[in-house]
């Protein structure tokens, strides 16, 4: 299935929108434009939802025929069973976390021990940790972590953008992190140069219109037979004003849940 991120609407729920947008409203945008697939993620107000409030989310996503998933950053035992907790209450099967966070940075080994703490509650509720591909932790490095550890319930979310800053080939971080996908980010890119003039900015751009070996990906990948979701983000920068911001948010959605159902 195919779906949307709260990082494709990353303005149109920031602090720069004049009324942000809320999780309901998310949703509904989400099934006007035909998509299957909610990712809540890096949205901290959700740590705040009563039970009650996380069941009426779920009903709101039931109603409109949309499939929750969660998201966040680190894998510190207690963080990761309280999303469980959550994705349990939200019927999300699925939930995308780093193996760093802003307050903790583990050693591969340290990493080992606290997902082996962790994984055997997500292998008695059928919840599958996708960790994702980032620029902190090479994808050798992350495909050595989930081998080491051997669940059932865990695997790679894969986003090849977010590796280019570590200086790898987003072709090599496909082949290497195939066969462990549990979750795709896509997320197309390209440089551009800065001012015009000297060095680059690495940005998003349109799904098609970048570097992003989409394609590829999915051939690789296989997602449709292999039950993975794939989920729209972008790297959208700031546009003129808010509203041309959301316009252009709106629009490259729109675009890449359809270039996504080409492929299909």
């Amino acid at each position: 299935m195919i779906g949307l991120s709260t990082y494709a609407f990353f303005w149109q729920i920031s602090d720069r929108a004049p009324e942000p947008l809320g999780l309901e409203a998310l949703l509904s945008r989400t099934r006007a434009l035909g998509a299957e697939v909610f990712q809540i993620c890096d949205y901290p107000p959700l740590q705040t939802y009563s039970d009650a409030r996380l069941d009426d989310l779920r009903r709101c996503a039931e109603d409109q025929g949309i499939v929750l998933e969660l998201g966040t950053k680190g894998i510190r035992p207690e963080h990761l069973a309280n999303h469980l907790r959550m994705a349990d209450r939200l019927g999300a099967k699925t939930i995308r976390s780093m193996v760093t966070a802003p307050d903790h940075r583990p050693t591969l080994a340290e990493a080992e021990a606290l997902l082996r703490t962790a994984l055997p509650a997500y292998e008695a509720s059928g919840v599958t940790l996708a960790l994702e591909t980032y620029e902190q932790l090479s994808s050798t490095e992350l495909v050595a972590l989930v081998e080491s550890v051997g669940s059932r319930s865990l695997g790679i979310c894969l986003d090849p953008a977010n590796c280019v800053a570590n200086l790898e080939h987003p072709v090599a971080v496909i082949d290497r992190c195939a066969p462990y996908v549990a979750n795709l980010h896509v997320k197309d890119f390209a440089f551009t140069r800065r001012g015009g003039w000297v060095g680059f900015t690495l940005e998003g751009v349109e799904l098609g219109k970048g570097l992003l070996p989409y394609d590829y990906m999915i051939g690789k990948v296989d997602p449709a037979a292999r039950g993975i979701n794939q989920i729209v983000e972008h790297w959208l920068t700031w546009q003129d004003d808010y509203e041309q911001t959301a316009r252009t948010e709106n629009a490259w959605n729109a675009h890449n849940l359809e270039r996504m159902r080409a492929v299909l």
